[in-house]
């Protein structure tokens, strides 16, 4: 049996699952599962991957139940995990000069500043990751237990140029660790942060072109340009992308891709929605993004969202009782909006304020919709006398309705005297929050 100091906590229980209909509550310990030790999440989904299983818990009075479970192929529990292991998160120790967490104030919740780098996180959760933490246990575990797709932050494929970016001497051993990874089949999502000076000309196409040759094996390379907060103090001097590198950068990125495609038959390298602003082009169509393999990187997002609304579009009605919706986003965009808001004027009725709200917390070098805070928007939007707002829902702490400065949506609600609709990013959802009824006839997922 399993050391009693050794388990996973639940929780959160899903209504109507197999765990719910067992009685396991939140709080309650998972000790061992048919007799196998459960150090982290991937112990944990191999077993009960089975559709028989024997799970011991224990409850938060002490009690120890024995649970006999039966289930489909594929169906889970029903059980969210309090934390990736008993021994916690593998931290990253790397000192990158680009860090976002090195560049946020003191006093924001305490979770901000972790500093993960656990390949857990990733096959489960889609978080990069550089791979310099990982001993040769955790690479043989990776091969053996096929853990895949991992998300890897590349940055840069030359070992020195590596080495300066992450401030760490085992971040030059990225060559040999994807190939390694690539001999053992796994599937492999990359990223690199491009910093001016650092890994931007020869040495971005060439990081690109080395993994574009990995394909299958890698099956996506995101680029996004640095994000820099005024909270730079004791940090290397960087600055961001210039509209004239971003055209550049998206020129030749054109040029490849369409060099990939013939080859690959998909884009395989792709540009964050922010290269297009910055450069000021329109958003390529969605065909360009294949399957949308890094859209949580903010890659493709624009492109997505209006395929979504072109689907739905005959559906708009042409007049609607009088109403005026406040939508609250960031500068990179708010001229997508605008333009959205100038295309929606046909709708007698509707009127459709964009609310372009400056980062003022980060600084405003912070452009992303995703790093705005409710002090920020209170201190721009000012009273909007009872009217309904749209929140952006990549705002809001993924668990509950906080944003980063910890305020909550009812504390901005009573600030600007309004009534917030919180919206994902789509199509569907938007046309819903604006009009207060269902659209159907198109696949938004």
């Amino acid at each position: 049996m399993n050391s009693m100091n050794n388990y996973l906590t639940v929780s959160s229980v899903r209504s109507g699952s197999i765990a719910s209909e067992m009685e396991i509550e939140p709080g309650d310990r998972i000790l061992h599962i048919n007799g196998s030790f459960i150090d982290d999440i991937l112990d944990f989904q191999y077993q009960i991957a089975d559709e028989q299983f024997t799970v011991f818990i224990q409850k938060i009075n002490g009690e120890i139940w024995e649970l006999d479970i039966e289930k489909e192929p594929g169906e889970d529990l029903g059980i969210e995990l309090g934390q990736v292991s008993a021994q916690g998160l593998k931290r990253c120790r790397n000192n990158c000069v680009f860090c976002f967490v090195r560049q946020m104030p003191q006093g924001l919740r305490k979770s901000l500043y972790d500093k993960d780098d656990d390949y857990r996180l990733s096959v489960t959760q889609g978080s990069y990751i550089t791979l310099s933490n990982l001993t040769e246990k955790d690479f043989l575990r990776i091969l053996r237990l096929h853990i895949s797709p991992l998300y890897l932050s590349v940055h840069a494929w030359n070992p020195a140029a590596r080495k300066k970016l992450m401030k760490n001497s085992r971040a030059a051993l990225l060559p040999e660790q994807i190939q390694r990874l690539v001999e053992g089949r796994i599937t492999l999502h990359t990223q690199i942060v491009l910093v001016p000076g650092y890994n931007d000309g020869e040495i971005l196409w060439d990081t690109v072109n080395h993994l574009a040759e990995l394909y299958p094996s890698v099956q996506s390379v995101g680029v996004v340009p640095v994000g820099l907060t005024k909270f730079r103090e004791g940090l290397p001097l960087l600055r961001t992308v210039t509209r004239k590198e971003a055209e550049m950068i998206l020129e030749e990125g054109t040029k490849l891709q369409e060099t990939l495609r013939q080859r690959t038959g998909k884009s395989l390298v792709y540009f964050s929605d922010e290269f297009y602003v910055l450069a000021g082009k329109k958003f390529p169509d969605r065909k360009l993004y294949d399957d949308f393999p890094q859209i949580e990187n903010g890659i493709g997002m624009a492109s997505k969202f209006q395929s979504e609304l072109a689907k739905l579009w005959s559906q708009i009605p042409p007049k609607i009782a009088g109403k005026r919706i406040h939508l609250i986003t960031g500068v990179s965009a708010a001229s997508f909006f605008r333009s959205l808001a100038a295309d929606l004027s046909f709708v007698q009725g509707l009127e459709l304020i964009v609310h372009e709200i400056k980062n003022v917390f980060f600084g405003e070098t912070v452009t992303v919709a995703g790093l705005l805070t409710a002090g920020d928007i209170a201190g721009q939007v000012g009273n909007i006398e009872g009217e309904e707002f749209l929140v952006p829902r990549v705002m809001l702490k993924a668990d509950c309705h906080l944003f980063l400065d910890d305020y909550d949506i009812k504390w901005l609600e009573r600030k600007i005297n309004g009534k917030a609709v919180i919206v994902e990013n789509k199509g569907l959802s938007f046309l819903q929050a604006i009009f207060g009824r269902d659209f159907g006839g198109a696949d938004n997922e």
